[in-house]
């Protein structure tokens, strides 16, 4: 696998499956023109928007650095080659029923989106591309989550703990809504936003 790689990402739970796998990355912070979550175009199927999302940020970010944009600071602990390491990106999708969940505007639609998905099962999507010497590599986890039924004082005690806020579809499994999963057939780091499998398998398709 390749020595380094870019992590073209945000969010702390994809660093920290990298640092799980031992995987040396350094964060890129590349300016996006959209808001927090990225429109979905009409007609489009709910699978398709996820594997487009994380493709155009792949391709935001190879054209971001070579416009001669840099990281500033520039980490110390980068290699001098950093420029030629290959770029990660992923997006995670919750969808039901193909409406896509995305990340809650306040605590009323976090409550909202957690009474859609009590008693019943959805899917997660998260779509993997790596950019690699001018080629993009693409892998899809797709996992079945079943929550258990939620009363409402289940989901105002989580609201008002915070944590649904910047989660596809209100929740982090890899947080209290853990206790609401029923049945989860797939992939538990795929469902937290960077499917290890996956992304391994990638990784060791560009040439160190």
């Amino acid at each position: 696998m390749p020595p380094f790689i870019l992590l073209a990402s945000a969010s702390p739970r994809r660093h920290e499956i990298l640092d799980q796998l031992a995987i040396p990355h350094g964060i890129l912070r590349v300016p996006s023109p959209e808001g927090e979550d990225e429109p979905r175009l009409p007609g489009e199927p709910a699978a398709a928007y996820v594997r487009r999302t994380a493709r155009e940020k792949a391709e935001r970010a190879v054209s971001w650095l070579a416009s001669g944009a840099r990281p500033d600071p520039l980490p110390d602990a980068w290699p001098a080659d950093w420029q030629d390491a290959p770029i990660l990106c992923a997006d995670t999708t919750v969808i039901l029923e193909d409406d896509i969940l995305g990340k809650p505007r306040d605590a009323a639609d976090a409550a909202d989106m957690l009474r859609r998905l009590s008693g019943r099962s959805h899917e997660v999507h998260t779509a993997v591309t790596l950019a690699c010497r001018g080629s993009l590599h693409e892998a899809v986890s797709i996992s079945t989550v079943r929550f258990q039924t939620l009363t409402e004082a289940d989901i105002a005690d989580y609201v008002a703990g915070g944590e649904p806020f910047g989660k596809a579809g209100g929740y982090a499994i890899q947080g209290r809504a853990a206790a609401f999963i029923a049945h989860l057939e797939g992939s538990h780091s795929g469902v937290m936003g960077l499917p290890a499998h996956e992304t391994v398998r990638l990784l060791t398709r560009c040439p160190a």
